[in-house]
């Protein structure tokens, strides 16, 4: 969804001037409790007009696995984002609560406290609080389907016991604490405390030399090569290079062309999904996509913007080939000679031991405890009846 879609769905809210004044406005909390971190890791920025504390993220937390926040009940964030999946879908693309299907495949939600940009290819969208209303007011597509429903959300978290126990609670400042600024709010409180670094690979920083296997440790050498340069985009501590902390002094923003597409050997994407051109015009643009964390990217399969590779090992086949060739079809075209193609995305050949380790490596990123963190967990079961009270 482009800036001016945005902008007018948060205008219609009557909040853009608020979520607005505060981009750019950050602080962080030292020695809190809402991020586990292993020592070295730098914690993540939280905006100013949205600082945490338990009740809001319990809150965020409800209002994130509720369907009943969906234009017919079926849909709530967890559908597209699921804890098993690393709070991705395991679709290639995603499905919004009428049935319509997106371009684009759901993007994990883990670490993303950490991104300086959110979605696929938005050079401006950097707040969580601005981005939860795409899908929750968005008409293009429709995802949760809420435009035009303000006041039934309203009503819904003033008649709710739980809701109107707990809104108050996580907004004591506010004279009115029950409105949808504040469903907004809870829901990025949630989501940015999801954070994972309890990977084999963070222990293997951390200290324990025993718990990453010898094809992993090979791996890693790879994946940090010159030969084959993965790290380029996916580097740094969370392995993408548009990440952002509280202790950063520059921001990295970066969105590459992989090849993907090369239509008619013209270099473009397919229609209405053509990257980073859709929202600034401009030709070099052109397919050019965010880097996504490698993160417990063992979990997020299929893999692209639009889920066209479905497996590690294709995608590693992409990479190697240097752009993907579609032989027939309406997108018939070679991205190894695209002329928008980043200047990383090379091509290189790795044997099938080599494939073998980049993938152990690439698996070594895993953070099991991810999918099974209760505190990351649906507090409702089968119809959605309470499965554990509010603290």
């Amino acid at each position: 969804m482009n800036r001016m879609r945005i902008a007018t769905i948060l205008s219609g809210l009557g909040i853009i001037a608020v979520a607005i004044a505060s981009v750019g406005q950050f602080t962080w909390l030292k020695g809190d409790n809402f991020w586990t971190l292993p020592s070295g890791y730098p914690q993540p920025v939280v905006p100013v007009d949205n600082l945490l504390n338990e009740d809001k993220i319990e809150l965020g937390r409800r209002l994130f696995y509720d369907q009943r926040f969906s234009i017919n009940g079926s849909t709530s964030c967890a559908t597209c984002h699921q804890q098993k999946f690393a709070f991705t879908d395991g679709l290639p693309v995603s499905v919004g609560a009428t049935g319509e299907l997106h371009p684009r495949s759901a993007m994990s939600l883990v670490n993303v406290a950490y991104a300086s940009r959110l979605t696929w290819a938005n050079p401006t969208l950097s707040q969580l609080e601005i981005q939860a209303t795409v899908p929750m007011f968005g008409e293009a597509p429709i995802e949760m389907g809420l435009a035009g429903k303000e006041r039934e959300i309203v009503d819904l978290i003033r008649s709710d016991p739980l809701y109107r126990d707990l809104f108050p609670r996580a907004f004591a400042s506010e004279s009115d604490p029950y409105s949808v600024l504040s469903v907004v709010r809870a829901i990025a409180a949630f989501v940015r405390t999801i954070v994972s670094f309890d990977s084999n690979y963070d222990r293997y920083i951390g200290g324990d030399l025993n718990v990453m296997s010898g094809s992993a440790l090979r791996g890693m050498d790879l994946f940090n090569s010159e030969r084959i340069e993965c790290f380029h985009c996916h580097g740094g501590f969370n392995f993408t290079d548009s990440s952002t902390h509280a202790d950063a002094i520059v921001e990295q923003v970066g969105f590459h062309n992989t090849g993907l597409y090369n239509i008619n050997q013209s270099g473009r994407y397919p229609d209405g999904n053509a990257g980073l051109i859709d929202e600034t015009g401009l030709a070099r643009d052109m397919g050019r996509f965010k880097a996504p964390t490698l993160r417990n990217i063992e979990l997020t399969a299929p893999y692209m913007h639009d889920g066209s590779i479905a497996t590690l090992e294709e995608v590693i086949a992409h990479y190697a080939r240097g752009g993907r060739q579609i032989e027939a079809g309406p997108f018939r075209g070679d991205g190894r000679v695209s002329p928008f193609k980043s200047e990383f995305v090379r091509g290189f050949e790795l044997n099938a031991e080599e494939t073998a380790d980049l993938i152990a490596f690439l698996q070594s990123l895993t953070d099991h405890s991810i999918s099974n963190d209760r505190k990351f967990s649906t507090p409702y079961i089968e119809g959605n009846v309470e499965r554990d009270s509010a603290n």
